[in-house]
């Protein structure tokens, strides 16, 4: 294998670690969707959300989510998930699907949250 069809091959599965972490939704429509009542939540450790974590969120730790699904409410609820890189929420998102959620938007990191 060459050196330039073996970076080539590096730099395309970066692109797409990237790519899936950058969530689904975009900050505005993820900030329209908490602002008509969906649940912001936040997936990052409680020391995180401690330090700084977006105005209105509950804070259930990716680890703990499986645990404490009941309080995220009804299935058809809809839900806003953000964490520091979006690799968590990426996380949390398919965990909510998984369990029967349907309405699941993965913001992803929460810097694409608009100012």
């Amino acid at each position: 294998m060459t050196l330039r069809l073996l970076t080539s091959i590096v730099l395309l599965g970066l692109g797409g670690c990237l790519f899936a972490f950058s969530g689904d939704t975009g900050g505005r429509d993820a900030q329209r969707l908490v602002k008509d009542g969906a649940l912001l939540l936040d997936v990052r450790t409680p020391g995180e959300f401690a330090d700084r974590h977006l105005e209105g969120a509950t804070n259930i730790p990716v680890q703990e989510l499986a645990a404490r699904m009941s309080e995220v409410g009804a299935k058809d609820r809809v839900v806003v998930v953000y964490c520091r890189s979006g690799h968590r929420s990426s996380n949390a998102a398919a965990m909510l699907r998984e369990a029967g959620y349907t309405r699941v938007h993965d913001l992803g990191a929460m810097s694409r949250w608009p100012d």
